[in-house]
């Protein structure tokens, strides 16, 4: 088990070691969720070796029904895509979306890892991609551990469906990984029509 000072230390060198993040939106209650009611899967990203994954605005996106902690997860999506991190939201729309997808492919283990975590007990959350943090939907009282090394990591799904929570960083979800759609074209390709 990693020790939480370990933990930050793998975090920075997330953090500073590449940069793209995304946010996430709202649903309805984990546990609770109806499974008959239907939502608008995503379109199928369209960059070569890659359409088993869904276009997301500016990324593509993939869930992943392997629960591991937090770092092995975000190590995980670095290994799926060149330039892929934990999924960052910037949008409620977006936020909406990756719910849906999760509640789709697993709705009986909604919880999933976002790729954020609180830096170093400063009260402030990240994106590992390093996109600007400009959008957030917590559940109410949450993140109830600010400040401390007990909770610094963001999942979605905990006591409402497509709300966020601040986590202990060693518990083990599944994840959704993220990669922007132009950035693993080499010069001069172009994406499928």
């Amino acid at each position: 088990m990693v020790k939480s000072g370990s933990i930050g230390v793998l975090l920075m060198a997330l953090l500073f070691g590449s940069g793209d993040f995304l946010k996430m939106e709202r649903g309805f209650v984990a546990g609770r969720t109806n499974v008959t009611e239907q939502c608008s899967m995503l379109q199928p990203c369209n960059v070569y070796g890659f359409t088993d994954w869904y276009k997301l605005g500016s990324v593509c996106v993939k869930y992943f029904n392997n629960s591991l902690n937090f770092t092995e997860a975000e190590f995980s999506c670095r290994t799926q895509a060149p330039g892929a991190h934990l999924v960052s939201v910037h949008k409620q729309k977006h936020n909406a979306e990756l719910h849906c997808i999760v509640t789709t492919l697993n709705p009986k283990h909604p919880r999933i890892w976002l790729g954020a975590f609180e830096l170093f007990k400063s009260g402030k959350f990240l994106w590992l991609d390093g996109s600007y943090w400009d959008y957030d939907n917590w559940n109410i009282g949450q993140p109830s551990n600010l400040y401390t090394n007990t909770e610094e990591c963001v999942e979605m799904n905990w006591n409402e469906t497509g709300k966020w929570n601040d986590r202990g960083c060693h518990n083990k979800e599944n994840y959704i990984c993220a990669f922007k759609l132009n950035g693993i074209l080499k010069p001069g390709s172009e994406e499928m029509e």
